[in-house]
């Protein structure tokens, strides 16, 4: 098995992987999330097929479109979200040799085409030259590329390469809750409809102390990562066409606070949203899958050039 993987990934394939497997390990908290995550999804979608749909829409044209809706929603969200757990965020690749910090000072620094203020810099825990906007990840002990945050729900960093499909992930959660309060109240508002089961069924139905339950559970649920995902998907929307993450919003204030210049060239919000999520239709976004980068590209390159 490992000569079969060593056939086809290059050595800075084998170094992310090794990288991200590393990172589950240490990380519990990022694992008991994403398992919480595939709990709910499939708490939600036996509620919704047990629990609503049979129950209500049975015997109507309405349960099995509801069905494969909901579980093209689920099927998208469970995509988006292994993408965005299991891609590489950005990760900047060691030195093959360690580096000589002595040459630090003499040497000339790097400018970027970003604000041309912002220099290549050294990461002491990583030792490791990193480019403008690359940060240190205290929990998968690397630095990764325009890193946004680490966030535990993916256990994984959020940076330049995964944060496409972060937001799709956020969007079509989004979408799952809406969809599921909907049915749910869909449900208790109209509970008699043509083509489904008799009055009587379906009072008994609505009536059941075990239905009301789940439907309960369910409702707050969905409104609660409904409403949380909601918050980090603007959040996500607003950094990028902002052109700052939340690590340089801090760091910006800081500089404000001790009266420093801070440099920032604006781009417009397209090319800074197709930077993220590439270049072609728009209809492509919402697909989690491998897009040109925009012409524009990042500010610097994905391998560091070492001058050592």
């Amino acid at each position: 098995m490992i000569g079969a993987e060593d056939s086809w990934a290059g050595p800075e394939t084998r170094k992310c992987v090794r990288a991200v497997m590393a990172a589950c390990v240490r990380d519990p908290c990022g694992l008991l999330c994403v398992l919480l995550t595939y709990l709910s999804l499939g708490y939600a979608d036996y509620v919704i097929l047990r629990h609503v749909l049979l129950h209500s829409f049975s015997g109507s044209v309405w349960c099995p479109l509801h069905a494969v809706g909901f579980n093209l929603l689920v099927s998208m969200l469970l995509a988006c979200h292994s993408r965005a757990v299991f891609c590489d965020p950005g990760t900047v690749p060691l030195p093959e040799t360690a580096i000589d910090f002595s040459d630090l000072r003499s040497s000339t620094p790097r400018k970027s085409d970003r604000g041309g203020n912002e220099d290549w810099t050294v990461c002491h825990r990583c030792e490791t030259y990193r480019p403008p906007r690359a940060h240190h990840c205290r929990v998968c002990h690397r630095c990764v590329r325009r890193m946004d945050h680490h966030c535990p729900w993916i256990n994984n960093c959020v940076g330049e390469l995964n944060q496409k499909y972060f937001i799709q992930f956020l969007f079509y959660t989004g979408l799952t809750s809406l969809y599921s309060v909907g049915l749910v109240l869909a449900v208790w508002l109209w509970p008699t409809k043509k083509g489904t089961l008799g009055a009587a069924d379906l009072a008994a139905a609505a009536h059941s102390h075990v239905q009301i339950v789940h439907c309960i559970l369910l409702l707050v649920e969905s409104i609660l990562f409904g409403l949380f995902v909601t918050v980090i998907f603007y959040d996500q929307i607003v950094s990028i066409i902002t052109d700052e993450t939340p690590i340089e919003q801090l760091r910006k204030k800081l500089l404000k606070e001790a009266n420093k210049e801070v440099a920032h060239t604006r781009k417009p919000k397209m090319a800074l949203l197709r930077e993220v999520f590439g270049r072609g239709y728009m209809i492509c976004w919402l697909f989690p899958c491998n897009t040109p980068p925009s012409s524009g590209g990042p500010a610097y390159s994905y391998l560091p050039d070492y001058d050592v």
